[in-house]
């Protein structure tokens, strides 16, 4: 298949996933549901995506009494569906669905960035979330400055336009260069504003760190390696230090800020392939995020800097080089004995499509997911992408995996 499989503006995977030659893989999970040791008190959750209005709002420019029913409809869907958290996108593209002081508002809500919707998005989450018993995650891209190229159409106000130097182009997106210190410093503060204002039960960051590859181009910081990356032996070394000082520093703030707010982060599904490390998972992903996202996920883990990772497990049981039964044992492992919590992100957006895989058009394929993380006590449950689909069910898959594991009403995540 072509492709990357990664979330495309979102933090969702697409479904193309690009693997080395190898032979079939098999596996398999008992079709007999069991009741899921995460079920009752583990974490069901749901993303609600922003950028490019994925789910919400359903377009730019619908008045804010409109935007606030449609966001309110995705939180009693939440609710109707037996989930207990939501992670609402809240700063898409270096913006802000808040009333930031570091950033524009979101062009997602008006139409134009800067322009003030006239309420409070993010306020209102939390409010309207905890009055349904829900646990709301502010939901952060760290370093996506805008899913164009071109620096004159952001906001005259931008902080991209005010510094330009931070600023590198590629792959048709423009991203603030996180090898920059002055740079890592302002995004955390400009999150970090949202976090000491409102009561979020978490924070919460997508698969995205240095962007995803795209054959044929290189990300233009061999500048920004000359001036700081004294000590390191690769450029490669040098990146993964930047990311894990992103993740070990925005840890420490949150604690500090809001003590009772947990920090996680939803990687792309593998680490490293097992060829290439043999502490990596039996796969043959196109992507490593290790590699290539310069993100060491399973140190993040291992080292406890997370509350919890929730892992984009976006494929199949049986899948021919991503097999999610062997994926989900694989992150068991790294999470065993550490006290970072393990959910499974499960790509509901898949079920019922034609265009999947014939396992996907099976509605108990997801609910078939879940009775195989019964098995390991490091999973603590799941959350699903994405909200639009948890309210539209395609192919019945969340009414079966509901029916099946989630009989009693979600309590509190632990």
């Amino acid at each position: 298949m072509g492709g990357v499989s990664r979330r495309a503006f979102t933090a969702a995977a697409l479904s193309a996933f690009t693997l080395a030659p190898g032979p079939s893989a098999a596996a398999s999970a008992p079709a007999t549901p069991e009741p899921s040791r995460s079920a009752a008190a583990g974490m069901r959750g749901m993303w609600l995506a922003t950028v490019a209005n994925h789910d919400w709002p359903t377009r730019a420019g619908l008045r804010a009494a409109e935007q606030r029913a449609e966001l309110i409809a995705h939180l009693d869907n939440a609710v109707r569906h037996r989930l207990n958290t939501v992670m609402f996108q809240v700063r898409p593209a270096a913006d802000a669905l808040w009333p930031s002081p570091y950033e524009p508002w979101s062009q997602y809500l008006s139409g134009s960035q800067g322009r003030d919707p006239g309420w409070d998005p993010l306020g209102t989450a939390v409010q309207e979330a905890h009055a349904r018993g829900l646990q709301l995650h502010a939901w952060f891209n760290p370093y996506r400055v805008a899913v164009h190229d071109d620096p004159a159409r952001l906001v005259s106000s931008h902080p991209a336009r005010k510094n330009p130097g931070w600023v590198v182009p590629y792959g048709g997106q423009l991203y603030y260069n996180p090898g920059l210190p002055e740079v890592r410093a302002f995004v955390q503060d400009a999150m970090m504003d949202a976090v000491a204002r409102y009561e979020v039960d978490g924070v919460h960051f997508d698969d995205y760190f240095y962007p995803y590859p795209v054959a044929g181009q290189s990300f233009a910081d061999s500048g920004t390696f000359r001036t700081f990356g004294t000590g390191f032996a690769t450029k490669a070394d040098w990146r993964r230090d930047n990311v894990d000082r992103l993740v070990r520093e925005t840890a420490a703030r949150v604690k500090r800020i809001r003590p009772a707010a947990r920090f996680g982060v939803s990687p792309f599904g593998v680490w490293r392939n097992a060829a290439t490390d043999g502490r990596g998972s039996d796969t043959r992903a196109g992507v490593q995020t290790y590699d290539d996202l310069y993100a060491d996920t399973r140190k993040w883990v291992r080292e406890g800097w997370l509350d919890y990772v929730v892992p984009q497990l976006y494929w199949h049981i049986g899948m021919d080089g991503a097999d999610y039964a062997k994926l989900l044992p694989w992150w068991a492992g790294v999470a065993k004995d550490s006290r970072t919590r393990l959910y499974v992100g499960e790509a509901l957006y898949k079920s019922g499509d034609p265009a999947q895989p014939a396992a996907w058009r099976d509605p108990a394929e997801l609910s078939r997911h879940l009775t195989l993380a019964a098995r390991y006590p490091e999973v603590r449950g799941h959350v699903y992408f994405s909200a639009k689909d948890v309210a539209e069910d395609p192919g019945g898959a969340m009414a079966r995996l509901a029916a099946d594991h989630y009989t009693r009403p979600a309590a509190v995540p632990r």
